[in-house]
């Protein structure tokens, strides 16, 4: 186990560059920051390239340094450096950046959620993590939305990554793979014509389109949609936030939970 105690450690730089796309997308690598997304690699077989720790948390884990390539116990002040936290953990782990641009794994089947410009990283990563709890099979990210492996975006996602296909793409053509072997694809939509979510049923295989924040889904793919929903509000409230939204919608529509 290798001992670092200064941010100018060229280790301590690496780890540091990669709160950054540019890095994570040149090292194929992105930060797990804290012991809960570390446990969740694990148990997923994902590979874990380096663990970083202050000496408090890896006397605490000892098993990691047996999970780990390398270990490298850092300082406090390291972990607040690479990690961009107020208060870390003090245990982190470099892992693969998974390939978001490949095939999906076999045909195209169950419940997806695709993503239209969803630039806050809370939101994308609450949504993950609810599409996750609702059963759902993976999640496409469009353009112009926020980046599935930043920082807060994995903070937020709490390891849902490591159950779910994940992938980005162009989302007309992943709409036209669905409608290409008659699965229905739902966007959303504040609009007299859309319909009440709770009259729709999907089937086993469908998907669910969210669109951006505060302009909503793109007129394009509205187009492209077989129906567009909304959800009801008994209140005064214009609108619900994008994640609160998306969760209504997810557990609704997937109902067929094994």
């Amino acid at each position: 186990m290798e001992q670092l105690t200064s941010i100018h450690n060229q280790h301590v730089k690496d780890w540091k560059k990669l709160q950054t796309k540019k890095a994570r997308r040149q090292t194929g690598t992105y930060l797990l920051d804290g012991w809960h997304l570390v446990q969740e690699a694990s148990k997923a077989g994902i590979e874990l390239l380096e663990v970083v720790g202050t000496a408090e948390q890896l006397a605490a884990h000892p098993e990691l340094e047996g999970m780990a390539n390398a270990t490298y116990e850092v300082t406090e002040e390291i972990m607040k450096h690479i990690t961009d936290t107020v208060t870390p953990q003090g245990i982190a782990a470099v892992v693969a950046l998974p390939d978001s641009h490949r095939l999906p794994a076999g045909p195209l089947h169950g419940a997806w959620l695709f993503l239209d410009r969803v630039q806050d990283p809370g939101n994308v990563g609450t949504m993950v993590r609810t599409a996750d709890a609702a059963g759902f099979t993976g999640v496409v990210v469009g353009q112009r939305s926020a980046d599935l492996f930043g920082p807060k975006v994995v903070r937020s996602m709490q390891g849902s990554q490591f159950h779910l296909q994940m992938f980005e793409g162009d989302l007309r053509k992943w709409i036209d793979d669905f409608k290409s072997i008659n699965a229905p694809v739902y966007g959303t939509q504040l609009n007299p014509q859309a319909k009440n979510f709770r009259t729709v049923d999907p089937g086993d295989t469908f998907a669910l389109i969210m669109g951006n924040e505060g302009q909503g889904m793109s007129d394009d793919l509205l187009s492209q949609t077989t129906d567009n929903l909304y959800i009801p509000m008994r209140g005064e409230a214009e609108s619900l936030n994008v994640a609160i939204s998306a969760g209504i919608l997810m557990f609704q529509l997937n109902q067929n939970l094994d």
